[in-house]
């Protein structure tokens, strides 16, 4: 069966009444009238949806989640601990919480402080879900009046990139901590940010480690450095928890403390969508909702790609955390039966009303590939607003742009799902976490597959480290002497069908003084070493 695409879009009062669903528990409302399918549909999918949450619940209680790496899924246990299977784990929760409280009261007294005084600023250097939830969070409810550290992060293996954030701490490193996040410490992108920070402290004269702290697995590459150097402190990353549900562990949370941004408020919001989601009942339940609009646009094959847009500068980071959370954990070539299903739910976005004057030309006028989530924030700003036009302000005008752009796409029979929230708090950024954390769950198992490994991910770091063994040959056949081409460098080293990514290389070494182009256009360039 598949959904009505005929039903009107229309802005029905009948429709929008029976489709608009307050959770004031959360203090959000989701409003999915603008979405196509009918009751009919959702019926059918009602034993599939019963089944996700049976798996769900096993899930919580400790079942094993990814037979990839024989491992538990226990992201929800963070802000309930005495949910965690044993008192182990609940204890090692309420443990790192602690520290984590612990050592940002310090950090923030002063008493722990830099070799220039207390500390002002903060380094996070991480990738993926190390970086991107930190980055959501701290943008969402960092404040211009700082009651904790400055935040800059490399979350990249950018060598300009990095030059660009150690240039606006210049001087100022002495009073910067560094908070180096890699649950396996081999990560590489983060090892490179981490000895590129050791590289810039040791060329101002300052001790690295007296500077840094580690939130890692025990035992990791990274646990035994920051061990040996006798790192400020150290934080611990379990295996039950993966990087891009991980901002609810140390990994969110310290970087967020440090900041000066209520991490209470965070978990609470968490913990209360956490309970709202485990209903068995598909309008009482947003998590449930959302995956089966998702399932519904997408005929559970994910053929339309879903548009974020927040409306709401402090979120804009939304849709990139997303993007994340959602095409890792959905982007699948195999089933849990092991078939060949090629899943996924490609996720873009930007913020209103920006998107007035970029991409919603196409999304109202072209390629109908996509359903929208809109993200509404009642609350404009702290204190009142100026009138730019009589009886209205700049916040009426950018709800205006919102409602407009959902009217025009709902007249071109363009699917929406809008998600209102009253203030952009600590609460209801913790909130849209374990919501999307939780749909993201429910709907791996309505299609299917599993939500928490990330084979494509790792074949690309095999691939990559290829890549760099390749180089290394490369640099050892051109000090030889002489000068080659790609193909017969390629052809030298043994590795006659690699031509195209050793004349890439080449081009590389070149470019950075490593190597020297000699003559020759495009393909026929012919590299030497460098003089």
């Amino acid at each position: 069966m598949v959904p009505s695409t005929t039903m009107a879009l229309e802005n029905s009062w009948a429709r929008f009444a029976d489709r608009y669903v307050e959770y004031p528990e959360l203090g959000m409302a989701i409003d999915f009238s603008c979405m196509a399918c009918d009751d009919e549909y959702l019926d059918s999918l009602q034993s599939t949806l019963d089944n996700a949450f049976d798996a769900m619940a096993q899930l919580e209680q400790g079942a094993i989640a990814n037979p990839d790496e024989e491992r538990m899924v226990g992201h929800y246990w963070l802000r309930a601990p005495e949910l965690a299977p044993n008192p182990t784990i609940a204890a090692d929760i309420r443990r790192a919480l602690e520290a984590v409280k612990d050592f940002t009261g310090k950090v923030l007294s002063g008493s722990i402080k830099g070799s220039g005084g207390a500390f002002e600023n903060m380094l996070v250097i991480g990738i993926g879900g190390s970086a991107l939830g930190p980055q959501f969070v701290s943008h969402a409810l960092g404040s211009a009046k700082r009651t904790g550290l400055a935040p800059f992060f490399f979350d990249n293996t950018d060598p300009d990139g990095m030059d660009r954030v150690l240039a606006k701490l210049d001087g100022r490193l002495d009073r910067t901590l560094c908070v180096v996040i890699s649950k396996s410490g081999g990560t590489k992108e983060t090892r490179n940010g981490m000895l590129e920070a050791m590289a810039a402290y040791e060329r101002a004269g300052l001790s690295f480690a007296a500077h840094a702290v580690a939130i890692t697995g025990e035992g990791s590459n990274l646990d035994k450095v920051a061990t040996s150097a006798s790192w400020v402190a150290r934080f611990p990353m379990w295996d039950w928890v993966g990087g891009r549900t991980s901002e609810t562990s140390a990994v969110g949370l310290l970087p967020a403390a440090l900041e000066g941004i209520d991490i209470d408020g965070l978990l609470a919001g968490a913990k209360a969508c956490d309970e709202l989601t485990r209903r068995r009942d598909r309008k009482g339940n947003p998590a449930a909702l959302l995956s089966l609009m998702w399932y519904a646009a997408g005929l559970g094959r994910g053929e339309k790609a879903m548009v974020v847009l927040p409306y709401k500068d402090r979120i804009e980071l939304l849709s990139r955390y997303l993007q994340q959370l959602v095409m890792e954990s959905l982007g699948k070539k195999r089933d849990l039966e092991g078939r060949i299903v090629n899943q996924g739910l490609v996720v873009y976005g930007n913020k209103g009303s920006t998107d007035q004057h970029a991409y919603v030309q196409q999304l109202v006028d072209g390629t109908h590939n996509f359903f929208i989530t809109f993200i509404e924030v009642l609350r404009d700003r702290q204190g009142s607003s100026i009138e730019v036009e009589p009886g209205v302000t700049s916040g009426d005008f950018l709800t205006g742009f919102l409602l407009g752009t959902r009217r025009a796409l709902a007249e071109r029979n363009r699917e929406s799902i809008t998600l209102t929230i009253d203030e952009a708090t600590p609460f209801a950024v913790g909130v849209l976490i374990a919501l999307y954390e939780r749909a993201v769950g429910i709907y791996a198992q309505l299609i299917g597959i599993n939500a928490y490994h990330q084979p494509g991910v790792e074949a690309g770091k095999v691939a990559a480290q290829s890549a760099i063994e390749l180089q290394a040959a490369i640099l050892a056949q051109l000090a030889k002497g002489g000068e080659s081409n790609a193909v017969d460098i390629a052809g030298a080293i043994g590795r006659p069908d690699d031509a195209v990514t050793v004349f890439k290389i080449c081009q590389h070494l070149s470019r950075n003084g490593r190597a020297q182009r000699v003559g020759g256009q495009g393909a026929t360039a012919t590299f030497r070493a460098a003089s």
